[in-house]
């Protein structure tokens, strides 16, 4: 049996170095193909990329126009990470990672009080929670801390609030980088960036800060294969006009709607420099947010602002 097993191998192909090559390099694109899911993107993108871009009734769908592009935020030198919307107060509250800080901004990007976060580790995101409470995301500790919006210039100190940890697949600088919250239905959306990229619902975290405990923990794997057509995920918001959930990827430098209760792909639309009249592309989009008039926000590392006027 061994001598024809021998035999069989001697009357292989002998191969040169040079297709050995080719077939590993084969191989390894072969891998990278479908790892990264480009044999499915390629064929969504040929398929339904038109009707999908002009959704009717979409965030993605809307005719953007870049109003403020790329501004410096004053007082930022690097790692601005999340912002959010607060109707409210009609402004933006955004945060800074390291040294980790809380902003709050106009519409137009300018800095009207800055809050240092003291005792706070790796702020990724905030969302504006409603009835006057923030709740932040700390990256490395996967933890969701509720704070009051701030009424007087000082620092915020962590030991002063309660936090939720989802301790879930920790992996360094790998955790929680998103969240959105949706007020009536009582659903934070929280996401992770990648290896592997998660996508998780928290229902009744109101309820529970409120002594109604019944948290609900949903990990939505099915919508990150079926409707998530990217590399990674850097932040979420829910829109409470359409129901939507909108994913921002830094990587694939794109925007993804989808239904936030069945997970179905609304519509996208790519942060390049074609967009919106940008003329050159979002360099590292970490955070992302809509006021009530469909105007998009976003933040980019180092420390640029944009905001983008639909109709």
């Amino acid at each position: 049996m061994i001598v024809a097993a021998k035999r069989a191998f001697s009357r292989l192909p002998v191969l040169r170095p040079w297709a050995w090559l080719l077939l590993l390099l084969l191989l390894v694109a072969g891998y990278q193909v479908r790892a990264l899911h480009v044999d499915d993107r390629l064929y969504y993108w040929l398929t339904t990329p038109a009707a999908l871009q002009a959704a009717p009734g979409s965030l993605t769908g809307r005719d953007y126009k870049v109003q403020v592009n790329a501004r410096v935020v004053s007082g930022v030198d690097d790692n601005l990470s999340g912002i959010s919307y607060d109707n409210q107060r009609d402004q933006l509250w955004a945060v800074v990672n390291s040294p980790s800080e809380l902003l709050a901004m106009n519409k137009s990007g300018e800095v009207l009080a800055r809050y240092p976060l003291s005792g706070f580790s790796d702020v990724e995101d905030v969302t504006y929670l409603g009835d006057g409470m923030l709740l932040f995301v700390e990256e490395r500790e996967q933890q969701m801390v509720v704070v009051p919006v701030p009424k007087q210039a000082g620092a915020l100190f962590r030991e002063d609030y309660r936090s939720l940890t989802l301790g879930i697949g920790r992996d360094g600088n790998q955790g929680f980088e998103g969240v959105g919250y949706d007020r009536a239905g009582d659903r934070l959306f929280v996401a992770k960036e990648h290896s592997p990229m998660k996508l998780y619902e928290i229902r009744g975290l109101k309820h529970s800060m409120q002594g109604d405990f019944g948290l609900q923990i949903i990990d939505h794997d099915e919508w990150i294969r079926d409707s998530v057509f990217a590399t990674d995920l850097s932040a979420v918001h829910y829109d409470g006009r359409t129901g939507h959930l909108v994913l921002l990827s830094d990587e694939s430098k794109r925007v993804m709607e989808l239904d936030s209760e069945s997970g179905k792909l609304i519509g996208y639309r790519p942060l390049d420099s074609d967009f919106a009249g940008l003329g050159k592309s979002v360099p590292q989009g970490e955070g992302m947010t809509f006021d009530d008039q469909g105007n998009l926000y976003i933040v980019s590392e180092p420390n640029l602002f944009y905001r983008f006027g639909g109709s």
